[in-house]
């Protein structure tokens, strides 16, 4: 039996009643009920000024850096601005990197006060692949959502059991091996007629 898997969300939203955080806590319940060990991490809690690469250790670069490596699954979580991700998750991504990021599960859950967060979507899973994640085909878009929660449950049961098997996915392909050996191929006989 492989070991309980452990799956970290990280959540862009700096906003107090996030319903960023909120969808993620949901997505993390379903993780807990397949067996895993989960943690939120907030960056409310961590010190981050803008990245500068030329700039002393930040410890609360290394604490995020550190939560992350131990990770076999990560959610990030992002509401939409101006077509993409938020700031606050974008410049804690930029303190991270291959060794945070490489062959660890990834999954994407993006929110929007009005339409699909596809552009949210969309670059995270490009920065995931960047740093060679492996990013899940099942991701979470939660559009208007002011209007799909209600104290902290969802409205709507179709963006909950999505948001949910987010959760469930990212347990179930922790222990993903995404460079599985392949066989070689071999010549088809009669294959030169």
């Amino acid at each position: 039996m492989p070991p309980q898997p452990h799956v970290a969300a990280l959540c862009g939203s700096l906003r107090d009643g996030s319903y960023t955080r909120i969808a993620l806590g949901h997505a993390l319940d379903e993780a807990e009920e397949h067996g895993a060990s989960t943690e939120l991490l907030d960056l409310r809690e961590y010190h981050l000024p803008v990245f500068d690469p030329n700039a002393e250790e930040i410890s609360d670069a290394e604490r995020l850096r550190s939560e992350l490596r131990t990770a076999d699954s990560v959610i990030l979580g992002s509401p939409m601005y101006h077509g993409s991700y938020a700031a606050p998750l974008k410049n804690a991504l930029d303190y991270c990197g291959f060794d945070e990021f490489e062959d660890t599960t990834v999954g994407l859950l993006g929110v929007a006060g009005g339409s699909f967060p596809t552009g949210t979507l969309d670059h995270l899973r490009t920065v995931s692949r960047a740093v060679n994640a492996w990013v899940l085909p099942h991701q979470a878009a939660i559009p208007s959502a002011s209007s799909q929660f209600e104290d902290g449950d969802f409205v709507d049961e179709a963006l909950e059991e999505r948001t949910r098997l987010l959760g469930q996915r990212a347990v179930e392909y922790a222990q993903i091996e995404p460079e599985l050996p392949s066989f070689e191929s071999t010549q088809n006989v009669g294959g030169d007629d």
